[in-house]
């Protein structure tokens, strides 16, 4: 089509409102209502009147449809007739889109317009350059893999899948579904599945929750993403340990004492697991990483002889369609919770970078030899509070989402912490996040403090100069045995935590209207570090409780440290230690866990809130 063709326009009538004079442009289609008006001016010995404006984007547009010779109402928004009877037959092309809700974090709106023509040619034509417009839109996908969870979050899955998948079929866009049938059925097939056949595909799209997409983000990487081998704690070199400055995770002299008035508060956890089936242990791979492997800069998936896909590309993406009890990952990335919303991006081929976790295990238990396998998550991973919750729901699986309020206040009122060590890589750019003087009262945010937290937001400027900076460290600065200079360094701290977590995005949910970490962005090549040490039970409580509140500092307390890092590695001397990936329960006493900026591309836009 040739990109300079002339701009159509003609008189079309439009169901339920009447005679319109439409127009078509390179950006979408425009109409003007018209209607009998004797104060108007007439033309030709036609009066008319013009009515403002309607309009409708290509880019707000999913699909065009002809259906053919049929009735269209031919009534004003008032019922008076117009120029014909009320109902007539004609030749008819439907536009369907969506609007914006009210607010800029409501669910986009379906909607159609089907328009009249009494000349089966006219309304052809005019299907026809529509249709090549729409076409015109080369991010979008044509060809789909489709994977659904039928008893994820409530058992709606199949009744998710059932309410969007029309939408696709409108869209044209080809999908292979398959229903999961198992834990870690996804996962089994993207492993399993040849790269030629997998490069037919423009994306994959998960229906479910937190835990099948972590299902899917394992599958697809777990043989094509090929990068050198993150340092195990035990064999960073005497350089980096010479750096490390040796903090205890327990000052009494810090703690605060216990607020009054907290102990009745009823515990709500921050929600961020996933009512999915763990990937279980029989699904694991267990392939060593190599330090010979070469990280990739392939910027998009090679065709050719070898059919190669590897990541990170600038052409395979993923999606999400939330049917889960969270959805964290969808509300971090969308700003709302609806299948329909989320459809929509993906049709319309949205796409934005992801940051990923690479988390490494050296072993599984102390008494282990060494047990090494890599796993990824896109949200979350936690150790200690957040991994027994997650273990902890195994055992109540019959008790659905609510498990997960059983099981956070049971592991709450155990109060377990471990003794652990951490050390964490320091950016370049030092920046320690929690700098919120303790004297201050907790339930306010400084306002100078507070604009130095900048939210990722739809076309996030810090995400944009990340990307284009190359704000991940090379191999050569977080990776290599031996830093030769002083930055960047090695820092630790040791000593007993209720829990070590690391947030990749800001976990967003409707439990925690802010996420875990309000502004983490969703491609800056950063992990949000949160070591909560041991504590009194009330002030835990008080953190939980606040990250439930919106407009509230959750990371503000003197028993709780938040820092941005690049990597981290872990150790703790306790069989049976679990960790949380996205809801998934992975076992681990030794793990090292690094930010891969951009390894992947989702089917979204960002937040506008």
């Amino acid at each position: 089509m040739d990109a300079n063709a002339p701009v159509l326009s003609s008189v079309f009538f439009l169901d339920g409102v009447g005679e319109v004079f439409l127009t078509l442009n390179p950006e979408g289609l425009s109409w003007n209502t018209i209607h009998a008006d004797t104060n108007a001016s007439s033309c030709c010995g036609v009066i008319f009147h013009l009515e403002p404006e309607s309009e409708i984007k290509f880019t707000d547009t999913y699909a065009v449809e002809y259906i053919g010779l049929g009735l269209i109402n031919g009534c004003l928004g008032s019922g008076q007739p117009i120029f014909m009877s009320p109902t007539t037959e004609m030749y008819r092309f439907v536009v369907h889109g969506f609007q914006r809700g009210k607010y800029s974090n409501s669910p986009f709106v379906l909607t159609s317009y089907t328009f009249g023509e009494r000349d089966r040619g006219a309304c052809q034509t005019w299907f026809d350059r529509i249709n090549d417009h729409i076409k015109l839109q080369v991010q979008r996908p044509k060809n789909l893999l489709v994977f659904v969870h039928p008893r994820c979050g409530k058992g709606h899955g199949h009744r998710t899948w059932e309410t969007v998948a029309p939408l696709f079929s409108l869209a044209k866009v080809a999908t292979k579904v398959t229903v999961t049938q198992r834990a870690g059925h996804a996962y089994d097939i993207l492993k399993s599945t040849m790269d030629r056949e997998l490069s037919s595909f423009d994306g994959i799209v998960s229906v479910g929750g937190d835990g099948l997409f972590n299902e899917v983000l394992n599958g697809l990487l777990s043989s094509r993403h090929n990068a050198p081998c993150p340092p195990a704690p035990t064999t960073l070199s005497e350089d980096i340990k010479a750096q490390l400055q040796l903090y205890s995770s327990v000052d009494d002299n810090d703690r605060r004492s216990s607020a009054d008035g907290n102990k009745d508060v009823f515990l709500e956890t921050s929600g961020i697991i996933d009512d999915c089936e763990p990937l279980l242990s029989a699904s694991e791979s267990t392939e060593s990483c190599t330090s010979n492997n070469i990280l990739s800069d392939q910027k998009s998936c090679s065709t050719g002889q070898n059919n190669v896909l590897m990541f990170p590309n600038n052409w395979f993406r993923l999606g999400i369609i939330p049917a889960g009890s969270t959805d964290a990952i969808v509300i971090s990335t969308t700003g709302v919770r609806d299948p329909v919303t989320s459809a929509l991006h993906i049709i319309l081929g949205r796409k934005i970078s992801l940051d990923v976790a690479q988390v490494v295990r050296w072993k599984t238990s102390p008494s282990c030899k060494g047990d090494v396998a890599t796993r990824y998550a896109a949200s979350f991973t936690g150790y200690g509070f957040y991994g027994d919750v997650v273990k902890e729901s195994e055992k109540y699986r019959w008790m659905g989402p609510s498990r997960y309020d059983f099981t956070g206040t049971k592991v709450f009122l155990e109060h377990r912490s471990y003794e652990a060590e951490v050390c964490f890589l320091e950016p370049k750019t030092t920046e320690t996040v929690n700098e919120i003087p303790n004297e201050v009262a907790e339930e306010f945010i400084i306002p100078g403090k507070n604009l130095s937290k900048r939210i990722c937001l739809i076309n996030c400027s810090v995400c944009n100069q990340a990307m284009k900076a190359s704000h991940v460290l090379t191999d050569r600065d977080t990776l290599s045995l031996n830093v030769p200079t002083e930055e960047p360094r090695w820092l630790r701290r040791k000593g007993r935590f209720l829990s070590v977590g690391a947030a990749i995005i800001s976990c967003r949910n409707e439990r925690a209207p802010q996420g875990l970490v309000a502004d983490a962005h969703l491609s800056d090549g950063f992990l949000h570090l949160i070591l909560v040490k041991d504590c009194p039970r009330p002030l835990y409580l008080w953190h939980l409780i606040k990250l439930t509140r919106k407009g509230s500092d959750p990371l503000n307390f003197s028993f709780l440290e938040h820092h941005k890092t690049n990597a981290f590695t872990f150790v703790a001397n306790h069989d049976g230690s679990v960790w949380n990936l996205d809801g998934e329960l992975f076992q681990a006493c030794e793990v090292t866990v690094k930010a891969c900026q951009g390894l992947i591309n989702l089917f979204a836009s960002g937040p506008e809130v």
